[in-house]
Order: C-alpha cells, then sequence, then structure tokens
C-alpha cells in the first residue's frame, strides 16, 4: 500500500521537477486549493455567523474579514508561485513538466481571471446606508443604492469567482500530471475537495446562502437593494417574499 501511495501516477516516467517547479505546485495548490475556496465558502455561507441574532445584530464583518484574508493570501502565494515557474531552470530529467500545454493554459486563464477578482474588489465602490454612528442620516452608497457600478462588480465578482475556482481544479489536475506526481496527492487533493463540496452542498441545503444587502441592512423594503431579486444562483432572502432562487 504504500509503495502504491508513494508511486508515481504514470510508471513510465520519473517524478523529478527540482526545488523550484515543486514550490510551484505546492504553493499554487495551497492558494487554489486550499484559500480561495475557504474564502468563498466563507463569503457565501457565513454572511449570518452561527449564533448572530439576525436581524436584531446587522452586519457581522467576520466572513469579510475571512473572505479577504484567505482571498489576498492566496493572491500572495500565486505571486510568489508564478515567479518560481518563470524563474526556475529547466529540469533535467523532467522537461514535460515545464512544457506548454494544458496545464499552461488554464494556469493562465485563472491567473487572469484571479487579476479580475482582485481589481473588481478594489474597484467596488462605496457602501452607503444609515450613519453607523447612530445619527439616523442614510449616506448615499454604491453598495446600498445598489447602483449600476455595483451591479456589474456583483455579477463580475461572483460568476468570475466560481468560474476560477473550477478551472483551478483543471490547471492543478493536469500540473499534476504532467509533473506524473505520486498517487498520494492525487488521493489527497479528490479527499479534500470532497470535502469542500460536501461543506458546500450541506450548507446549501441548509439555506446559509444568504444575500449580501438583507445580511447587511436587514430585511425592510425601506432599503432599495431589497427590492432587486438577490444575485447570485442559490442565493435568499431570508425576510421578505423574494427568498425565491435565481
Amino acid at each position: 500500500m504504500w509503495e502504491w501511495l508513494a508511486a508515481p501516477i504514470d510508471p513510465d516516467r520519473v517524478h523529478e521537477v527540482g526545488t523550484q517547479l515543486s514550490w510551484h505546485a505546492r504553493l499554487m495548490v495551497f492558494a487554489w486549493g486550499g484559500c480561495v475556496p475557504i474564502g468563498i465558502l466563507a463569503a457565501r455561507f457565513f454572511k449570518i455567523w452561527p449564533g448572530q441574532s439576525w436581524p436584531r445584530q446587522l452586519d457581522n464583518r467576520t466572513w469579510w474579514h475571512i473572505h479577504r484574508i484567505c482571498q489576498y493570501g492566496g493572491g500572495v502565494l500565486m505571486v510568489i508561485a508564478l515567479v518560481l515557474i518563470l524563474t526556475a531552470p529547466p529540469p533535467t530529467l523532467s522537461p514535460q513538466a515545464i512544457l506548454p500545454g494544458p496545464h499552461a493554459w488554464f494556469g493562465w486563464i485563472v491567473l487572469s481571471l484571479a487579476l479580475v477578482q482582485i481589481s473588481s474588489g478594489v474597484l467596488r465602490g462605496s457602501k452607503g446606508g444609515p450613519d453607523e454612528a447612530g445619527s439616523g442620516e442614510i449616506l448615499p452608497g454604491d453598495h446600498y443604492d445598489m447602483t449600476r457600478h455595483r451591479l456589474i462588480f456583483e455579477y463580475i465578482h461572483k460568476f468570475a469567482g466560481y468560474a476560477a475556482v473550477l478551472l483551478s481544479i483543471a490547471a492543478i489536475l493536469t500540473g499534476l500530471y504532467q509533473a506524473n506526481g505520486p498517487n498520494w496527492m492525487w488521493l489527497t487533493l479528490l479527499l479534500w475537495w470532497g470535502l469542500l463540496l460536501s461543506a458546500f452542498i450541506a450548507f446549501q441545503r441548509r439555506g446559509m446562502a444568504v444575500d449580501t444587502y438583507e445580511a447587511i441592512w436587514g430585511p425592510d423594503k425601506e432599503h432599495p437593494g431589497n427590492r432587486r431579486r438577490p444575485i447570485g444562483v442559490g442565493v435568499r432572502r431570508l425576510g421578505s417574499s423574494d427568498s425565491e432562487r435565481v
């Protein structure tokens, strides 16, 4: 059993990629297999934190801090991994590890989508809403007013984010095959992705994918964003008649 786990997936090739390539792979897997999906799970399912007395308690930002740390952390790891692969010397025993092919194509597409995600997040616009100082004033903002700017951001950020995660799976698997990774790596990844998928399905069935707008400002129809349908597949509202899935 241990011999099989340590053996490369393709017995006709060696698994020898060098230090920089191996660290490129580790960092990319940690970024896209760990940080990014955890950040997405936090953003999708934990807008209302467990134990939070919603709607009496609004705008719990724990999900936001987790999402931001995971996504920016993943971005830093991606940059380091990209530098490593671009500066790596040609491997002596496994030149196929860096040849152009599906892994390179998927990789560049995923990195491009990551750049879109980071850029859109920075340019997402202002927040607005009831004055947090308690003055009773309603402050204008792209998010509170759900301006065209905010709508474009939400569609791009959400759908490009899920596309990037799905394509990252293809990038990881093609890279692992290109490097002729051992069987234990394939098995570990499949188990981890199975765990993430199981968590996603369980949280979705429990109705935890709550609209960001409602989680922040509550269900009252006086808030302009609550008069729109929530953006995103499977996203719902808890306190209005607009809780249908879209």
